[in-house]
């Protein structure tokens, strides 16, 4: 009989035993309870920049909680470390001279981002623009605003009714985008895409590609979302896929990184210009988490972009992709795979007409975590991660493709 744990993206009736129970991890390593190591190849789920069990994460949370554990930001509270840890994410954000909204997971990230691009259109009067434009393959979360919102097909079905008002195009057709624009301008409130596309599979933008969502923006009274949930806090090469990609949107939904998962927190950049529309309305926005600005987790944010900073991992990560890109060029070089693309600290590999499962049980049974995503295997390792454990990572996953062959 299953458990009462009721797993997520999981299948309800599988036996807890069947599972992998992990009880220990160090560094870019996790060990399960039969003693077996695995080099975290995922990074947990494309979040633990600095790597797992570091003390000095700990302590800098225990010390707020030693003060104040929790209490909520409605006004007319508030506590330091939350306004701290807002200047933090600006500071490193394309965004600087934003504001910053802090929910819990990057579902509620998206959610806020889609309801204050509503809002802002509909408190510059322009009543009809609530169409949200997607593109395929994107992830955004699973509340029913990320689910409308997905561009994973499966994810959105079976549901019934999700939100209205949501347009897909192909993930990578300026020109069907602006068709959209062409038909239907008037009545578009936002365009929301992740920079480098990450759950669905790890695709980079085409060149221009973001640059032409900004000029479409523009041109139509829109506003650029980037969901930067996977891109954020050093993955890309830079702080932001924002920065990697040199296009600065309106607004920008962040998590996992940010505290590389030690405590659950997430939340929206919002750009200066849409800052001051907010600010202008001098009236409340109601909406808001009972955890935003939760002062535990604010202690771990700004812990984590200090450990990130003084430990260079925004540049570790473009070190870590020159080794990754080299193996991965060495696999096509001799046929183990078709392709694959990626950015620094996130890639994925296409096996072709395979399936990706099989390649990565049999990692795991070689003691390597990978992620499969139809036929793609995704890699996303701590920036921690050693050269030598990027070297074993390799090696094995070289070894699962000629083992599934």
């Amino acid at each position: 009989m299953p458990s009462a744990f009721f797993h997520p993206f999981g299948n309800p009736a599988q036996p807890e035993e069947e599972l992998i129970n992990l009880v220990r991890a160090e560094g870019s390593t996790v060990w399960d309870d039969q003693g077996k190591a695995y080099i975290d190849g995922l990074a947990s789920l494309w979040l633990c920049q600095i790597g797992h069990g570091r003390r000095d994460m700990v302590d800098a949370i225990t010390t707020q909680m030693e003060s104040l554990i929790t209490y909520n930001t409605f006004p007319p509270f508030t506590n330091d470390v939350a306004a701290r840890a807002a200047d933090a994410v600006a500071e490193v954000s394309p965004m600087p001279e934003g504001r910053v909204f802090f929910g819990c997971s990057g579902s509620e990230a998206i959610d806020t981002a889609l309801k204050i691009a509503r809002l802002v259109q509909q408190r510059r009067g322009n009543h009809d623009k609530q169409i949200i434009i997607k593109r395929t393959r994107g992830y955004h979360g699973t509340n029913y605003g990320g689910t409308s919102a997905q561009g994973i097909a499966p994810n959105r079905e079976g549901w019934g009714d999700l939100v209205p008002h949501f347009l897909e195009v192909p993930a990578d057709d300026l020109e069907a985008m602006a068709s959209i624009f062409v038909d239907q301008g008037d009545k578009v409130a936002a365009v929301l895409t992740e920079p480098l596309q990450g759950a669905g599979g790890v695709f980079q933008p085409p060149d221009g590609y973001l640059q032409g969502l900004r000029r479409l923006c523009d041109d139509n009274d829109a506003l650029l979302i980037h969901d930067e949930v996977i891109n954020g806090f050093g993955r890309t090469g830079e702080w932001f896929g924002s920065q990697t990609y040199g296009v600065v949107p309106d607004l920008i939904t962040f998590a996992k990184g940010v505290t590389s998962g030690y405590m659950p927190v997430s939340g929206v950049i919002i750009g200066r210009p849409v800052a001051d529309e907010l600010e202008a309305q001098n009236e409340m926005v109601r909406t808001g988490y009972t955890y935003s600005g939760h002062p535990s987790c604010m202690a771990a944010v700004l812990k984590n972009i200090e450990i990130i900073r003084e430990e260079g991992l925004v540049q570790r990560a473009n070190h870590i992709g020159e080794q990754i890109s080299g193996a991965l060029a060495a696999l096509r070089a001799d046929g183990a795979i078709e392709g694959y693309d990626g950015r620094a600290g996130v890639w994925g590999v296409e096996l072709g007409d395979r399936e990706a499962t099989p390649v990565r049980d049999r990692m795991l049974e070689l003691g390597v975590i990978a992620r499969p995503v139809y036929s793609r295997l995704a890699i996303c390792p701590p920036l921690v991660i050693t050269d030598e454990e990027i070297g074993q990572m390799m090696d094995v996953m070289a070894q699962a493709l000629e083992d599934t062959a």
